[in-house]
């Protein structure tokens, strides 16, 4: 009955066909933000006085008038309703890599027996979510449950199906922040000011900077039939057992190939969803693995860019479900094939007044963008520069800030990226700072732009060719005009690790800003000055540099030479967050306490150990009451047709004919024997780490002897599905779940 079942689940999943998607009528730019209560619909339902005040808050980080909180709040509550909103709720994203939301209605008391539609601007501004039921770290208890999610007007409202979202941050009654929002927010202001201080050695009149994000989302879809028939799948996102397909991306046919129609109605749905939404979707393609695929954005302010993220993840999960399908983010669902990544490209704009062709004007310049002036060119170095003392000074911080337990599974596995986090530049850019730091004088220098390369095919144009190459080894790689942070997982927020970067590249600013000024307060001019900073900088971080193949055994050795970070436990590298220098920058750049990290770190401890307990206890009911009786199952079968054939043959002839199976049987009762004692060990395993008072103890316990047993067991399992026969297997396969049909 099990096989039956089994196979008609792949049956019913390879006959399902897409779903067809009416598109709207109008161009994507005209519904584009049709359910975000953006700049357009402020200036509409609200007074130009309000209107004025609330964009003053957005652009230039004025504090919030609470005055002014009503009247938007009942523009806001116009405009929804207008939209068929029912409810509102305050939309936020604690510490669980997910986002949370309480909905209330637009309904009170009218005080004549009857109900009115009402929101006010303190509803509006703040509410109390019960702080201790989401994972805090200890800041918070049962008995002392208050925490508030308050407004971040720098995020528009948007309506999902019947209710307006609202943006919030999420603190402790005491003040300390117990989501991601709060401490990115205050990093990005950190980094503002730094870097604005340090823009004013180019530009006269510098207004402010900011944080820019473009993330790209790599995801897999599997049919859900298949994914309900696998207990580990639906409890764990990943499969814990499985041997690989005999074909799977050693072809390299699936990257960029044409996408499949069920999928390209899937992604045309979601991206219709997500452009009404605000979410400005620009690319989508095949990955690299079958059933792998990646969205990704218009870059946008960072803020802004990891709520839609957010966003899309929860999206595409709804909108994979009418197509059939389920999302998998975790970051290696299958063995043996790449897993995935959330790459984030990160850079620093900064807003300029002044002349613009003989006029007054404003201009954004891209600080990690190459010039055409040797002065801009000079700002352009300085930027690059610190942010890689940024990386070298927290190396083991940047990695920690993007491991997890999901995570840890594509780190280092011969995909990008490698788990030692280094920075390629490319020859162009290398040479450069080699050139500033061997140089004794205090000249200005000019970069090669692009140039431009001939293809021997008339009908060809000449290519653009830019000025680095791209080393997809690197895990922070300068991509002509930004970094791309390479090394954060699928599932995860993407403020995790800009809450880290941000905040390490607002300490390097600030150390190059008081050395600078040091030495022109010593009598240096400016461009010597920085010129003479910038050298000791450049040798600083230089052992963070690495051009190379980031997955070779050379380079492990290497780095560990350099003094980069080479560990690769989980909970280990989690430590990285209360090392002194880091607690020292996150205090002074005033991003998170020493608290904070502290509570922090219980919670990602706590969050590993439950993760591979799942894990853990999952395999171990697979192994027992799926793969073992399936395994003997078979073998009683094989067992039957020993004895048939020494019934029908001779004893010379049965005993040739029955080698084979006799065989088997050996090998499946030693596998089985194997599984069940491996089975025992592991659950003794969990038992005494759980008895494990210490959380940070406990989780390395976890890592250290608990994960390798799964591994042991999953290793006999996996030979076990090569041998049984195929129609008493009772999970569905890897040649099953990776190929979309």
């Amino acid at each position: 009955m099990a096989n039956e079942l089994r196979f008609k689940v792949v049956e019913e999943a390879f006959k399902k066909h897409a779903l067809e998607v009416e598109a709207p009528k109008e161009r994507p730019s005209e519904y584009f933000g049709k359910y975000v209560f953006n700049r357009a619909k402020m200036y509409k339902y609200l007074s130009a006085d309000v209107y004025a005040k609330l964009i003053d808050v957005i652009d230039n980080g004025a504090r919030l008038d609470r005055s002014i909180a009503d009247a938007v709040a009942a523009g806001m509550k116009q405009w929804a309703m207008e939209m068929g909103a029912t409810h509102y709720t305050h939309w936020f994203q604690p510490l669980t890599e997910g986002t949370a939301e309480k909905h209330d209605a637009f309904v009170e008391h009218d005080g004549k027996g009857g109900m009115v539609e009402t929101f006010s601007g303190k509803l509006l501004v703040q509410q109390e979510p019960d702080a201790s039921s989401f994972p805090n770290g200890g800041i918070r208890n049962t008995f002392e449950a208050r925490g508030y999610s308050a407004w971040d007007p720098t995020s528009p409202v948007f309506i999902i199906d019947d209710t307006l979202c609202i943006p919030t941050i999420f603190i402790s009654y005491t003040g300390e922040a117990l989501d991601y929002k709060a401490p990115l927010l205050r990093s990005l202001h950190a980094l503002d000011k730094a870097a604005t201080d340090v823009c004013r050695y180019f530009y006269t009149d510098v207004t402010k900077c900011r944080v820019n994000l473009g993330w790209e989302q790599e995801y897999f879809l599997v049919d859900e039939g298949l994914y309900s028939a696998r207990p580990d799948l639906l409890m764990t996102g990943r499969t814990l057992l499985g041997h690989e397909s005999a074909k799977n991306q050693q072809m390299d046919d699936h990257y960029f190939g044409t996408i499949p129609d069920r999928v390209q109605a899937f992604m045309k749905d979601l991206e219709i969803q997500a452009l009404e939404l605000g979410i400005p979707c620009k690319t989508r393609h095949n990955e690299v693995a079958p059933n792998q695929f990646e969205m990704a954005p218009i870059f946008e302010e960072c803020n802004l860019a990891v709520d839609h993220n957010m966003l899309l993840m929860s999206l595409m999960k709804k909108v994979a479900r009418r197509h059939g399908f389920r999302v998998l983010l975790h970051e290696k669902p299958f063995d043996g094939i790449n897993g995935s990544g959330k790459h984030e490209n990160w850079s620093i704009t900064a807003t300029v007044q002044g002349a613009i062709d003989g006029k007054q004007g404003t201009r954004d310049i891209l600080l990690h963008a190459p010039a055409k002036t040797p002065e801009e060119n000079l700002r352009f170095v300085t930027f690059i520069v610190e942010t890689l003392m940024a990386v070298y000074k927290h190396n083991g911080l940047l990695k920690a800030s993007i491991m997890s337990a999901t995570n840890a599974h594509r780190l280092g596995g011969n995909e990008a990226p490698p788990s030692i986090i280094s920075s390629f530049l490319g020859t162009q850019l290398t040479e450069l700072l080699d050139h500033i730091e061997t140089s004794n004088n205090n000249e200005l220098f000019n970069l090669k732009g692009k140039k431009g390369m001939e293809i021997d095919i008339p009908q060809i144009p000449d290519l653009v060719v830019d000025n680095t190459d791209r080393n997809r080894t690197s895990p922070f790689a300068f991509t002509g005009n930004r970094f791309e942070f390479r090394a954060p997982g699928s599932s995860a927020n993407c403020a995790s690790a800009l809450i880290s970067l941000n905040s390490a590249m607002t300490e390097a600013l600030v150390s190059f800003k008081s050395r600078v000024d040091e030495r022109i307060a010593k009598g240096d001019n400016k461009i010597a000055a920085i010129l003479t900073v910038l050298r000791d900088d450049i040798r600083t971080s230089k052992p963070v540099r690495f051009d190379g193949n980031g997955y070779s055994d050379e380079w492990v050795r290497e780095a560990t030479r350099r003094g980069l970070d080479v560990e690769k436990s989980c909970p280990v590298i989690f430590e990285r967050y209360l090392d002194e220098a880091s607690v020292r920058m996150f205090e002074s750049t005033g991003v998170m306490s020493r608290k904070e990290l502290e509570a922090r770190n219980e919670v990602k401890w706590e969050t590993y150990v439950k993760a591979v307990q799942i894990e853990a206890r999952v395999l171990g009911d697979l192994a027992m009451n799926h793969i073992i009786p399936v395994a003997t199952h078979y073998q009683s079968q094989l067992v039957k047709n020993v004895q048939g054939t020494k019934d029908v043959f001779t004893a010379e002839k049965a005993a040739k004919l029955s080698a084979r199976n006799m065989k088997l049987i050996e090998e499946i009762a030693v596998r089985t024997e194997t599984i069940e004692r491996l089975v025992e060990e592991l659950t003794e395993a969990r038992r005494v780490a759980n008895r494990i008072g210490d959380v940070h103890s406990r989780a390395i316990t976890y890592h250290d002897t608990v994960e390798p047993k799964m591994v042991s067991i999953r290793y006999e399992a996996d030979h076990l599905e090569m041998i049984v026969e195929d129609g008493l297997w009772t999970l569905p396969k890897y040649r099953e779940l990776l190929f979309i049909r």
